[in-house]
């Protein structure tokens, strides 16, 4: 006996009342597509007399000079110790601030360390005991002290403190040993051994064990660029926390790296040769 079909079928999706807005209705809201590129863009200062900055052009002509000779490995650095008022004010203006910070601390002295917005160039305040300060800007791929105290002079006995691990430790061991190696097996222009937490399994107690037996050392930096990079030194040579974090500071990215600095935070050589290029446009329009 045939059947009768009709009653049995469905109209097709997207058709019938309800489906499509009404007359005095607006139709799907789209987000904003990305539009232009965010490219760099000089910022040149307004003179209203050269002759009154004359120092402080010649302190960027130096630089300028500084940049334009650089090398890998062979760091430049001029002080602005001696300057002060319309002379300090051209360079704050000519270099800006960039997107990498660190912060170096010592027993006996802070260096707060800003890149400019010409990658490369590096501005390092230290502050001393007694209220003693000191002010410079260096060009290089990150500035060499924060590397030289970034860790403790004394090593950590990690095997000792393995041992001692405490109940709900699992996976930790097996990395710390594997970072203990690592980093007594460096060696400079060795390619930089990453492990990647966010991917291996691991307990609470294991993350609070790792952070307990690795220690902080001196040097904390951090990369704004889109979202945040967060890197740390830790109390065992060569070993870095490095963190990544979304544009709403969600971490989605938790490593540790086994290497003399992270590549995240440097500066690359052809980044500082654009950086002789910008700034000499910058000298030019200024004068």
């Amino acid at each position: 006996m045939s059947r009768n079909l009709i009653g049995l079928t469905r109209p097709p999706v997207g058709y019938g009342p309800g489906s499509q807005p009404a007359e005095d209705e607006e139709g799907l809201a789209y987000l904003p597509m990305p539009k232009d590129m965010q490219v760099y863009a000089p910022h040149v200062p307004e003179v209203e007399d050269p002759a009154a900055i004359l120092i402080g052009l010649d302190r960027l002509d130096r630089l300028h000079e500084g940049l334009a000779r650089h090398v890998a490995d062979a760091p430049f650095s001029i002080t602005l110790d001696d300057l002060s008022g319309p002379d300090r004010d051209i360079i704050d203006e000519a270099l800006g601030e960039g997107e990498v910070s660190a912060l170096v601390i010592g027993p006996d002295e802070r260096i707060e360390i800003q890149e400019a917005t010409l990658a490369g160039v590096w501005r390092l305040r230290l502050h001393g005991r007694g209220g003693r300060q000191s002010e410079r800007v260096e060009i290089g791929a990150f500035p060499r002290v924060a590397i030289e105290r970034a860790f403790p002079p004394a090593r950590r006995d990690i095997a000792a403190r393995i041992a001692a691990a405490p109940p709900g430790v699992i996976n930790a061991p097996s990395i710390l040993a594997e970072l203990d190696y690592r980093s007594r097996a460096w060696e400079p222009g060795a390619p930089s051994h990453v492990i990647n937490l966010s991917l291996l399994p691991h307990s609470p107690e294991d993350m609070a064990f790792l952070d307990e037996v690795l220690g902080q050392g001196a040097t904390t930096i951090l990369s704004r660029g889109y979202g945040n990079c967060r890197l740390s030194s830790t109390a065992l040579t060569h070993v870095w926390r490095v963190r990544f974090y979304n544009s709403v500071d969600t971490l989605i990215l938790d490593t540790i790296e086994v290497t003399g600095l992270p590549e995240v935070a440097c500066a690359a050589i052809e980044d500082i040769a654009d950086s002789a290029e910008r700034l000499g446009d910058i000298i030019a329009a200024i004068r």
